[in-house]
């Protein structure tokens, strides 16, 4: 089946289309209903109507943008008409949602001329906080965009012209920085004089390039003052060129922007242009010279970038229009004005240069992404362009005066993150709990490149003081090679004194089967190297898994750091996320059948962990037996692990069992049926009859329940220690380093 099949296919699946309204309010009742609409909705319309202003505190206004269209330039498929670009709108609509969760009405007008369409988007301002006008041909989408922003309190965009300008300009701030180049002096060839075109050209000059060293070309030919065959919107760059022709414009020139049609550039004219060039080559679907066509045609540095997502540098709108609303929106902005889209390119050009996530890399095929000439502007997966595009964006807002509303901006991006997801809003928590005072983390497989981007990572956001345990010329020279500039602390097995740790090692373990001699030699692992480590006090918590499976990581701390003074039982929780709850699931790691002992003790460890994120915990001990429905060895032991809990004295939190799991999360069940129960509410620490149980509960969870799985994180330890899963990735080992440093504070 070809893509035009599957296409079809994909968008004629029930239901039609792409997107649908949802309640974001309880419906489920006789007064639910009767405060959604009638009596109840009186009371926020009269608010409304004596102060306009509070449409934004009592309805979706604030979160909800327009889309708005005539059909008439649709991206590659020309003037189509209203209806026929409801498909492109409700995928821009699409985009919205999914990269910084704005909600969009898609508004499809069956209207050509300027003054009609002004006049009923401007009608339309009640409803929305934010207008995107798209797919509008030129020169009219000029006047209509120019009008609007006069006319209408929000603020006014048309991505065609400025979406590709501000993401095409970031690309240009990094290409200048990697060729040494000064903007200013760049000489400049367009390719094509549309709304894209002349909006680039204009905020190339926003950005510090000089007006005079810009050349248009149209269909025509280039835009000189002696032509009089142009509107005003191109005539704002007419030059003086002697230029006849494209090629000749190119000639000696810095940089050619196309935004015209496929195969108009030749390798001869790629060549022609001055040293290690330039080159935005972004008609859709085919560029004006192909990217294996410009990058051979000389031996120095080209930079290339295309509208295409199959080739490095991809120009795509999807990087700024999202998150600029974002910011516009949060800050209720009254327009979008040329200082936030500076911001906008600014933030994007930035974080091309900082290390990219493994999510990003493997979301492309696990080819590599580093800072260069193939990497000048971030990916639009790259999750981190919602968390400096949009705070950018409402900082300039807020300077600029635009802003109807002060944003506290060191809490912003928390609020961004938790728009996302409530695991990115729960680490934040300790993240930044981590940061207030960060602890020394042994990273015991410190030469792996993960570790050392994570390294960087802790020490960049001030998380932790990490201690890379490997080979130090090796890890400086990885850190080197990937473009990370901090000089890492490193301990050498090979290169250090052990005798210091190896007598330590000795002294634990030698009425355990160990001579002194094998501890000099378990010393040189890094596992055991970084457990001594922490139990001596040169670190304060230990990282490790990342390259070995779980119980063989585990074995050298249980080893040598050993369990709390009040705890004999280590135990693996994972804390699981969904959009409006959080549950801690242990035992999911380490013992395989507890006795009631055992699930005592791990459902006190696993309530301490919750609280460290803040959460209050209620425990539920789980099984397939409600308070006595079925007795056996299996639900008595969970039964009087639970008894036990509920007369301790030092249990200051609510817990209760056996129960089944649907009984411990849904509330009705538990205060209904069960209404003697100790828990007033469902239940957030989860505490499984064994590690089979816990280990399939959290994945079936994670994988068909959508839950986000952050762990696991180890109980009961000594001190500080976490042992990732194999193949983790770099966020991972950041987030759980974050807990170990809050660990080590508890300590």
């Amino acid at each position: 089946m070809g893509l035009d099949e599957d296409s079809l296919e994909y968008h004629a699946g029930a239901p039609p289309g792409k997107i649908e309204i949802s309640t974001t309010k309880p419906t489920n009742t006789q007064r639910d209903l009767s405060l959604a609409y009638s009596p109840g909705v009186a009371a926020p319309c009269e608010a409304i109507a004596e102060n306009p202003a509070e449409a934004y505190k009592y309805t979706a206004k604030g979160n909800l943008v327009g889309v708005v269209s005539n059909g008439s330039a649709v991206l590659g498929l020309g003037d189509i008409g209203a209806q026929a670009s409801k498909p492109v709108m409700e995928g821009k609509g699409v985009l919205f949602k999914r990269f910084a969760d704005i909600d969009v009405f898609d508004i499809e007008l069956d209207q050509t001329d300027p003054e009609d369409i002004i006049t009923s988007v401007r009608a339309m301002e009640p409803t929305f906080g934010g207008i995107n006008l798209e797919d509008i041909s030129a020169p009219e989408c000029f006047e209509i965009e120019e009008r609007l922003r006069e006319q209408m309190d929000i603020p006014v965009f048309h991505d065609d012209q400025h979406g590709t300008a501000i993401i095409s300009g970031a690309a240009l701030l990094n290409a200048c920085d990697i060729t040494g180049k000064n903007i200013e002096d760049l000489e400049i060839v367009f390719s094509g004089a549309g709304a894209s075109a002349i909006a680039s050209a204009r905020f190339y000059v926003s950005l510090g390039a000089s007006k005079e060293n810009i050349v248009m070309c149209d269909s025509s030919g280039p835009i000189t003052t002696d032509r009089d065959d142009v509107n005003e919107y191109k005539r704002e760059f007419a030059s003086r060129t002697d230029a006849d022709d494209l090629a000749d414009a190119m000639a000696g020139a810095d940089v050619f922007v196309g935004l015209s049609v496929g195969g108009i550039v030749s390798p001869e004219m790629v060549r022609s242009m001055a040293a290690d060039p330039v080159i935005f080559a972004m008609a859709n679907p085919d560029p004006e010279i192909g990217y294996e066509e410009a990058k051979n045609a000389r031996d120095d540095t080209v930079i290339m970038a295309t509208g295409r997502s199959d080739y490095p540098n991809q120009v795509n709108n999807v990087l700024g229009f999202p998150f600029i609303f974002r910011g516009a929106l949060d800050v209720r902005a009254t327009e979008i004005n040329e200082r936030m889209k500076r911001a906008a390119a600014e933030a994007l050009a930035k974080l091309a240069r900082q290390d990219v996530p493994d999510a990003v890399v493997k979301a492309y095929g696990d080819q590599p992404l580093q800072y260069g000439a193939d990497y000048v502007i971030p990916k639009p997966l790259d999750p981190r362009v919602l968390f400096e595009v949009a705070p950018a964006v409402a900082e300039a807002a807020i300077e600029s005066g635009c802003a109807r509303q002060d944003l506290d901006l060191s809490t912003y991006a928390e609020r961004l993150e938790a728009r996302l997801g409530k695991s990115r809003e729960m680490m934040r928590v300790v993240l930044n709990k981590a940061k207030s005072d960060p602890k020394r983390v042994v990273l015991s497989e410190g030469d792996d490149e993960k570790m050392i981007r994570a390294a960087y990572q802790l020490t960049d956001q001030g998380i932790a003081e990490p201690v890379l345990i490997g080979d130090g010329d090796d890890i400086r020279r990885t850190a080197a090679e990937l473009g990370l500039d901090f000089e890492p602390e490193v301990v050498d097995p090979e290169a250090g004194n052990l005798d210091p740790y190896a007598d330590r090692l000795y002294e634990l373990r030698q009425r355990k089967g160990i001579t002194r001699n094998e501890a000099a030699e378990l010393v040189t692992d890094g596992n055991y190297l970084g457990s001594v480590m922490v139990e001596m006090g040169d670190a304060d918590a230990m990282l490790t898994g990342l390259m070995h499976h779980y119980p063989e990581a585990l074995k050298p701390p249980l080893q040598v750091v050993g369990t709390a003074e009040d705890a004999e039982y280590a135990a693996g929780v994972y804390m699981l996320t969904f959009k409006n709850r959080v549950v801690f699931c242990a035992d999911t790691t380490v013992n395989q059948d507890p006795d009631a002992d055992v699930l005592e003790e791990v459902t006190k460890q696993t309530a301490e962990l919750a609280r460290r994120f803040n959460v209050d915990p209620r425990a539920a001990l789980l099984s397939y037996s409600d308070f006595g429905s079925v007795q056996n060895e299996g639900t008595s032991k969970v039964s009087a692990a639970a008894a036990a809990l509920r007369t301790d004295s030092s249990v200051d939190f609510p817990v209760d069992g056996e129960m089944q799991a649907d009984t411990a999360v849904v509330e009705e069940m538990l205060t209904g049926t069960y209404d003697f129960s100790e828990l007033a509410g469902p239940a957030n620490v989860l505490v499984f009859p064994n590690l089979e149980a816990g280990n399939i509960a959290y994945k079936l969870l994670q994988r068909l329940g959508g839950a986000e799985a952050i762990g696991p994180m180890l109980v009961g330890m000594d001190k500080p220690v976490h042992v990732l899963q194999r193949g983790d990735e770099v966020k991972d080992i950041v987030n759980l380093a974050g807990v170990a440093v809050v660990d080590a504070q508890e300590e």
